[in-house]
C-alpha cells in the first residue's frame, strides 16, 4: 500500500474535465484523504488542451506533486503533454475512442478503455467522464457506490433518473477495467483514510467565507479571473445574511461603489486581479485621502495587460505597494494557505476599519482556484473590530456649533468616525487636501499636519499584526534561509526535508505582511543564515527587492518561475541546492 498517489485527467476544456476531477476528488475528500488539486485551463470556454491533476495522500500537504501515477486522457494530445510526468510504471488511461498511445521510450503502462462507447451504449456521450471515473476507481479498488452521496448531490436537480444513469456510467467504466485490464492494480493500492470530515474548497471561497464571518455585507466586482468565484459565491449566500451583490459596469466603479458603502457604515469590498487594481488606482488613493475604509482582493495572474489570465504569477507585489499616486498609509496582506485566507479576509476588515485606510488582501492564482482539504475553520477565532467609529444617534453638541472634526490630528493618526445623517457630525468629505472639518485647504502647515497624521496609522503595524512572517525555524544558523510568499509555501515545505537529506541546514519564513514590510521580524532570521534565497514567480524579482529595500540584499539570491506554472517540489529543491 501507499500513503499517496497523484492522478491526472486532461481533454479538450468543456468536455467535462473539471467535473471529473470534482467528482473523483471530493469522493476522495469525503473518505477522510487530504487533496491538492490544481487546474491548468485556457482563457477561453471550449477548446483548448485543460487538465486538473489532483494529488490524494493520507497526511495533509500543500503542493502539487512533481510526478503522475495516473493518467485519464480524453485525446491524444493529453498524453503527449502530460506523458512526461508520468514515474516509472504509471498508468496511462485513454479513451479507446482515438486509438492511444504512448511514446516507445516512456515506461508508462497504456491502457484503452472505450469511454465515449461505453457512454453511448448508456443514452449519451456525455457521461463518459464518469465512465472515466469508474475506471479510476476500479484502479484503485474503490466500490463504485463511494461516489453516490457526491452524484446526487451534483445531479439530483435533474432527477433521480438522471443521478442513476450517471452512476450507471461509473460501475460500467469500473466493470470495464475489472473485466478487461485485469482490475485493480495493487501497487496502486492506498493506505486507509481516517474517515474524518474535511472541508474541501478553493482559496476564494475561503475568501467569501472570510468576508461573511468579517461582517462584510456588501460586494461590489465586476468578473475577471482567477477572482470571479468570490462574486459567484457571495452572489448566492450574503443575502441569507441580509447582504448584496452588485455586478458593475468596471472595476471603478466596484471600487468607487465599496468606498460609497463603507463611508455609509456598511462593511463592502471588491476583488479583482491585476488588470482591474490598475483601474482603481485612483481610487484607493481616494480611500487613503478621505481616509474610508476599503478593503480589496487583488488575485494575481500572469500578466501584463490581459497577459496569462489563467496562469499562476506574483507579480503584482510593487504594484500594490506603490501604485497610487501620492502618499497614503496603505496595508498589504499576503496569505498563504486557504486558512489563511479565510482568516485574513476576516482582519483585512477589521484593520481597514481601526486604521480608516485600503487594505489589499493579495493571492495568486494557485491559491486562489487550487482546491485543498482544509481543517474545519474556527469561528470562535472571529471577532469584529470597528475602531473609532461612533454608531450612537447623536453626537455631543458643540458650543461654537463648528463642523465635527472628521480628520482631528490625533497621536495614533486616527480620528473619530461617523456615519451620514448623525445629529452633530456634519463635515466635509473631497478629495482635495482638508483640515480637521474636512474644508479644503492648502496651507503649508496642515498639509504637513494631515499628511503626518495618515502616515502615522501604519506605525507598528508589523508588531501587531498575527504572524507578520511564518517562520519554520530548525536551525540556530542555517545554511539557506528560504523565502517565499502566497502559494510557494507548501512547495517550499515539501522542498525542505530534501534539502535536509542532502546535508544543507534550511529554515524557511514566509512573507504573511507586505507593506508595511516586517524588516524588525525578517532581519534577525536574515543575519543568522548564510544565504537567503527568494522564490517568487515573477521574471523581476520583485519580493527579493522588497527584502533588499528593507532588510538589506547582500545573501540575496533569487530563485524565479514565470511560465505561467507553479513550482513543482523538485524543481524547487534542485534550483536551492544550487545555490549552496
Amino acid at each position: 500500500m501507499i500513503n499517496q498517489l497523484s492522478w491526472k485527467v486532461g481533454g479538450q476544456q468543456g468536455e467535462g474535465i473539471e467535473s471529473t476531477g470534482e467528482i473523483f476528488a471530493t469522493t476522495l475528500n469525503r473518505l477522510g484523504y487530504y487533496l491538492y488539486g490544481y487546474r491548468h485551463f485556457s482563457s477561453r470556454i471550449k477548446g483548448g488542451h485543460t487538465n486538473n491533476k489532483i494529488r490524494v495522500s493520507t497526511k495533509p500537504l500543500n503542493a502539487i506533486s512533481d510526478d503522475l501515477d495516473i493518467l485519464i486522457a480524453f485525446d491524444q494530445e493529453t498524453i503527449d503533454v502530460n506523458v512526461h510526468e508520468l514515474r516509472d510504471g504509471g498508468i496511462v488511461v485513454g479513451d479507446a475512442k482515438f486509438n492511444p498511445t504512448i511514446p516507445e521510450d516512456s515506461n508508462a503502462r497504456l491502457f484503452a478503455v472505450p469511454f465515449t462507447e461505453i457512454a453511448n451504449e448508456l443514452g449519451t456521450s456525455l457521461m463518459k467522464n464518469m465512465v472515466a471515473v469508474g475506471a479510476s476507481s476500479a484502479i484503485l479498488g474503490l466500490r463504485p457506490e463511494a461516489y453516490r452521496e457526491v452524484v446526487e448531490e451534483i445531479f439530483s436537480r435533474k432527477g433521480a433518473s438522471v443521478v442513476e444513469k450517471n452512476m450507471e456510467a461509473i460501475q460500467a467504466g469500473a466493470d470495464f477495467f475489472n473485466k478487461e485490464a485485469g482490475g485493480q492494480i495493487k501497487e496502486l493500492e492506498l493506505e486507509p483514510a481516517d474517515g474524518n470530515k474535511r472541508m474541501f474548497m478553493i482559496g476564494n471561497d475561503a475568501i467569501a467565507m472570510g468576508a461573511i464571518a468579517g461582517g462584510c455585507r456588501f460586494m461590489a466586482a465586476y468578473p475577471i479571473t482567477p477572482a470571479s468565484e468570490i462574486m459567484e459565491y457571495l452572489i448566492k449566500k450574503l443575502p441569507e445574511f441580509g447582504g448584496t451583490v452588485i455586478q458593475t459596469e468596471d472595476e471603478i466603479a466596484a471600487c468607487t461603489m465599496a468606498i460609497g458603502a463603507n463611508y455609509a457604515g456598511v462593511r463592502s469590498f471588491t476583488a479583482s486581479a491585476g488588470p482591474g487594481l490598475s483601474l482603481m488606482a485612483e481610487s484607493i488613493g481616494l480611500s487613503g485621502m478621505t481616509e474610508t475604509p476599503l478593503v480589496i482582493v487583488d488575485t494575481q495572474r500572469g500578466g501584463p495587460s490581459t497577459g496569462l489570465p489563467t496562469k499562476q504569477e506574483q507579480s503584482d507585489l510593487m504594484a500594490m505597494v506603490y501604485s497610487t499616486h501620492g502618499d497614503i498609509p496603505k496595508v498589504v496582506i499576503a496569505p498563504s494557505t486557504v486558512e489563511e485566507a479565510f482568516y485574513d479576509t476576516v482582519e483585512a476588515f477589521n484593520l481597514a476599519e481601526e486604521l480608516q485606510v485600503p487594505v489589499i488582501l493579495l493571492t495568486d492564482l494557485a491559491l486562489s482556484l487550487g482546491k485543498q482539504t482544509v481543517e474545519p475553520l474556527d469561528y470562535s477565532k472571529i471577532e469584529i473590530r470597528r475602531g473609532k467609529l461612533d454608531l450612537h444617534e447623536t453626537l455631543p453638541e458643540r458650543e461654537d456649533g463648528a463642523y465635527f472634526k472628521r480628520y482631528e490630528v490625533t497621536e495614533d493618526g486616527v480620528s473619530h468616525r461617523v456615519i451620514p445623517g448623525m445629529k452633530q457630525g456634519i463635515h466635509h468629505v473631497t478629495g482635495v487636501e482638508h483640515d480637521e472639518t474636512g474644508k479644503p485647504s492648502e496651507s503649508p502647515t496642515n498639509r504637513i499636519a494631515q499628511m503626518d497624521k495618515r502616515l502615522r496609522k501604519l506605525n507598528g503595524l508589523a508588531n501587531r499584526f498575527n504572524t507578520p512572517v511564518f517562520v519554520n525555524e530548525k536551525h540556530e544558523n542555517p545554511d539557506l534561509l528560504v523565502v517565499g510568499i502566497n502559494s510557494t509555501r507548501g512547495t517550499i515545505e515539501e522542498a525542505m526535508p530534501r534539502l535536509e537529506a542532502d546535508g544543507i541546514k534550511v529554515n524557511h519564513a514566509q512573507i504573511r505582511l507586505v507593506h508595511p514590510f516586517p524588516a524588525e521580524q525578517l532581519k534577525p532570521l536574515m543575519e543568522r543564515a548564510k544565504k537567503v534565497v527568494v522564490v517568487e514567480n515573477n521574471a523581476t524579482a520583485q519580493l527579493a527587492s522588497l527584502v533588499k529595500m528593507n532588510v538589506g540584499g547582500e545573501k540575496v539570491e533569487s530563485v524565479l518561475k514565470y511560465d505561467g506554472n507553479p513550482f513543482l517540489p523538485g524543481e524547487l529543491h534542485q534550483a536551492c541546492k544550487e545555490l549552496v
